[in-house]
């Protein structure tokens, strides 16, 4: 009998690790929020890099250099691992995005928006960038919410959280900045609210 009690702890044990992995082995469904959240996130994610490319190419303050930098190097890290997960769960990279309609929502610009700040004057161009960014990163902390609801998986959590922590830090120097050039932000996208991901309309 007291051998087979250490059998049977492990046994245990065994079933106990199998029962907390149990949901990281299933992959999650094509439209959960874990897959909606990345796909619409790396969408997100490519607009910001994009922007933050032309702002680096056009400026010469080396404050808004560094942070154009940091924003590429983050959200290119951040892209890679989201589309590892996709590949992970079986699901394409590429899904439905967002609609126009509801990528306003979520702050993004248009893509003439985007085209201004490597036509603008220098100065100019930084206004426009502080402010489109700005409001970029205030749509991607609404879209945070949903993934931090009970049921989503711990990494896109953490993930979540880290994108909110960091975006909010930007936000706030990306504000000063504007404050410094005698310029304010633009009015908060309209998904301000933390909307539902689950509810939208593609």
């Amino acid at each position: 009998m007291r051998r087979a009690l250490p059998l049977l702890v492990v046994l245990l044990a065994a079933l106990a690790a199998a029962f907390l992995l149990a949901p990281r082995l299933i992959s999650p469904a094509e439209d959960s929020r874990e897959v909606r959240f990345v796909r619409e996130m790396i969408q997100h994610h490519t607009q910001a890099i994009d922007m933050a490319t032309r702002i680096r190419d056009t400026t010469t303050d080396a404050e808004l250099r560094t942070l154009a930098l940091d924003i590429m190097l983050s959200q290119q890290e951040q892209i890679g691992q989201m589309r590892g997960w996709l590949t992970l769960w079986g699901r394409p990279w590429a899904g439905e995005g967002m609609s126009a309609e509801h990528a306003r929502m979520m702050g993004m610009a248009t893509q003439a928006e985007v085209a201004t700040i490597s036509t603008q004057p220098e100065k100019q161009a930084e206004v426009t960038f502080l402010q489109l960014m700005t409001r970029h990163h205030q749509g991607a902390l609404a879209m945070v919410p949903p993934a931090l609801e009970g049921g989503v998986r711990p990494e896109v959590q953490a993930l979540a959280r880290q994108i909110q922590a960091a975006q909010s830090a930007e936000i706030t120097l990306m504000t000063r900045l504007l404050k410094d050039r005698g310029a304010q932000p633009l009015p908060a996208p309209g998904g301000m609210g933390g909307m539902d991901m689950g509810d939208h309309q593609h």
